[in-house]
């Protein structure tokens, strides 16, 4: 299976009290669909899986893959710091019915690569489903170098890596370095920057997991497809630019909290959020209203 294209990672809608909006986010899903996203990314760290309990966690899959019944490729994220709850989160994720999971590495702990080596070639052992990395070291802590990346692009079950770094002398050097697997079709590299994707994307890269896909599915996907043809460059870059401040301004705070208040002004969801990441602060509503009113979004 090769997933390309534009993939969003979802936000969890909450009520304002913290509990999970299942009605909300079964608009959202259908949103996406309908606007010609490639995949979703269910419970990643804009799902705020962080705060999210293990039951809650696998019910959440359960009912992404309910709703949508396999109209379009569904990513778990199911990474943890501990190797053991990863190996469990994927396992139950596979067993609910999912096509791939997501795997953050392990934060706050701080692995050095022969314990990244390990972590991911543990999960990759226990449980046959497609496995992507991910690659966040601004909120984990923890990088994986890319000569790790290429010896576990070797996995049959690893097929990919998000790269959140931004920074396109990484992505060179895994585009070398896991050359034999990209041409092979077997190893993917994703974009996990919202504001560097298309650069991204041109320079060979298999798509973008992104945030402001939540708000502008569409537009996003549209750039993701004509990033890949070198004959739609421009167009590519047209789009790029209309997306270019908005995909600033949703991290003006932590991921998720200004997408979640853009989608609440959209009125999308309610403002709920788990603490302890709190709503968009006020001084921040002007700045993001005065781009989603740009948008045509509010």
């Amino acid at each position: 299976m090769k997933i390309t294209g534009a993939i969003t990672a979802i936000v969890t809608p909450m009520r304002e009290n913290g509990d999970i909006d299942y009605s909300s986010l079964e608009s959202l899903i259908e949103m996406q669909i309908d606007n010609g996203i490639s995949s979703i990314v269910a419970v990643g760290t804009t799902g705020e899986s962080a705060t999210i309990e293990v039951g809650e966690h696998l019910e959440i899959i359960e009912f992404f893959v309910k709703k949508i019944d396999g109209r379009i490729p569904l990513i778990a994220g199911t990474g943890a710091n501990a190797t053991k709850e990863a190996i469990y989160l994927t396992d139950s994720a596979k067993d609910l019915g999912v096509d791939a999971v997501l795997l953050v590495t392990p934060y706050y702990n701080k692995p050095n690569q022969e314990g990244l080596y390990q972590h991911y070639m543990s999960i990759a052992d226990s449980v046959e489903i497609p496995q992507i990395l991910y690659n966040v070291p601004s909120r984990t802590a923890v990088h994986i170098e890319s000569k790790t990346v290429s010896k576990l692009a070797q996995h049959q079950n690893i097929i990919g890596l998000k790269d959140a770094t931004g920074d396109m002398e990484i992505f060179e050097q895994l585009n070398k370095l896991c050359a034999f697997e990209i041409q092979n079709n077997t190893f993917c590299l994703y974009s996990g920057d919202d504001e560097t994707s298309c650069e991204f994307i041109k320079r060979g890269g298999h798509g973008s997991i992104s945030v402001t896909s939540n708000l502008l599915p569409a537009l996003v996907s549209s750039m993701c497809k004509t990033a890949k043809d070198k004959d739609s460059e421009a167009e590519a870059e047209r789009i790029n630019e209309i997306l270019s401040e908005i995909n600033r301004v949703l991290f003006i705070q932590s991921n998720p909290i200004p997408v979640k208040y853009a989608l609440f002004k959209m009125g999308l969801i309610e403002k709920g959020i788990r603490l302890p990441l709190t709503p968009l602060g006020e001084k921040h509503f002007d700045v993001l209203n005065s781009e989603l009113e740009k948008l045509d979004l509010i």
